[in-house]
């Protein structure tokens, strides 16, 4: 559960009943997030209800904007305000930081809630799911991205969005945009991405990469179900087969899978938010043969409530065995959903463990 109330924490059938009875008590206290409309809501919107199961709940509504969630502007849950004074703190913290052109430091954004620095960075980290750096810096990609959206030129775009010099943005720029400013200034249309395909135990294996690095990793069942997933991954751009060019990563995953080396290291060229690259270099850390629960991830990186965040990310890893979310299981060892077929997940687990 993402949501701590007054030193403890409420369930999601609390939450939910809350929510089914639009409780005027639940005020402030929580929003609810619809996977299948991108939407989050006050827990008394008088909108139709949705299905429990496309259901989630954060404890503020950046939480809800940093996953990737839309206001509803029926009950226009960005202005509730927090019955918890604790919840009030970090709202008013995100403002801060949202507002300002250089963002506090964390012992600033401590001493006005009235906190140490490091129990307002552990309340900012379980309520958000990231720390205040790292939503600082979400929040500066977010704007970059929606100056270029809006078609400005890159240079506009990057002093609009508060980054002090071109060198810095590009130098992360792979990280959060995938590709170029300029690229995905014209939404990624003309980008040129390579592929390569083998034959594997674990069925038909598709390595895509731009210039810059690989960008998908995909497994399927044949070529032809590999290509229609790369169409879908990158539906603007150019897509051309160079197995000559992928040679060399494409036999460095090969070896992987083969046993014949414990780690890939591939340049890559991959769209992360912060919380989702946080994760991802955690599952990078898990030894080959080993297993880490969606718990376990959360609690490294301090954020023990973000478990469904962490499955989120897991489930949006572009780059299937390179970033292995394979070796993520539920708490009691049983495996959990994988993007490329759980028999698949259960196959690469038993010969990593083997090998």
């Amino acid at each position: 559960m993402d949501m701590p109330f007054g030193g403890s924490l409420m369930s999601d059938d609390a939450a939910w009943r809350q929510v089914l009875d639009r409780d005027p008590a639940a005020a402030g206290a929580f929003v609810y997030a619809v996977t299948s409309t991108h939407i989050y809501c006050r827990p008394t919107c008088p909108s139709r209800r949705p299905r429990r199961e496309n259901v989630r709940f954060y404890a503020v509504p950046e939480a809800a904007e940093q996953a990737g969630y839309r206001p509803c502007k029926r009950c226009r849950p960005e202005a509730a305000v927090p019955a918890d004074p604790r919840l009030a703190a970090v709202r008013r913290a995100c403002r801060r930081i949202e507002q300002s052109e250089n963002p506090p430091g964390l012992e600033t954004l401590a001493a006005e809630a009235g906190l140490s620095p490091f129990h307002f960075q552990r309340l900012f980290k379980q309520t958000v799911g990231i720390s205040p750096k790292h939503y600082a810096d979400a929040r500066r990609q977010a704007r970059l991205r929606h100056h270029l959206q809006k078609g400005e030129e890159v240079t506009s775009a990057l002093y609009g969005a508060g980054y002090g010099s071109a060198s810095r943005l590009y130098e992360k720029a792979d990280a959060y945009l995938g590709m170029t400013p300029a690229t995905y200034r014209k939404g990624g249309a003309g980008a040129l991405i390579r592929y390569a395909m083998s034959d594997t135990p674990l069925g038909q294996l598709c390595v895509a990469a731009t210039e810059r690095g690989v960008c998908a990793v995909l497994l399927a069942d044949d070529a032809v179900e590999a290509l229609a997933d790369l169409a879908a991954e990158f539906p603007k751009a150019q897509r051309l087969p160079d197995p000559e060019g992928l040679g060399e990563a494409l036999q460095a995953i090969l070896r992987h899978i083969a046993g014949q080396s414990p780690h890939i290291d591939l340049p890559l060229d991959i769209r992360a938010t912060a919380f989702q690259r946080q994760v991802w270099d955690k599952l990078r850390q898990i030894p080959r043969g080993e297993t880490r629960s969606y718990t376990d991830i959360a609690a490294a990186l301090g954020a023990p409530q973000s478990v469904r965040a962490v499955a989120r990310a897991c489930a949006s890893n572009p780059v299937a065995i390179v970033i292995p979310c394979h070796r993520v299981v539920r708490q009691n060892g049983d495996l959990a959903g994988y993007r490329w077929g759980l028999d698949r997940k259960r196959q690469l687990l038993a010969h990593e463990r083997n090998s």
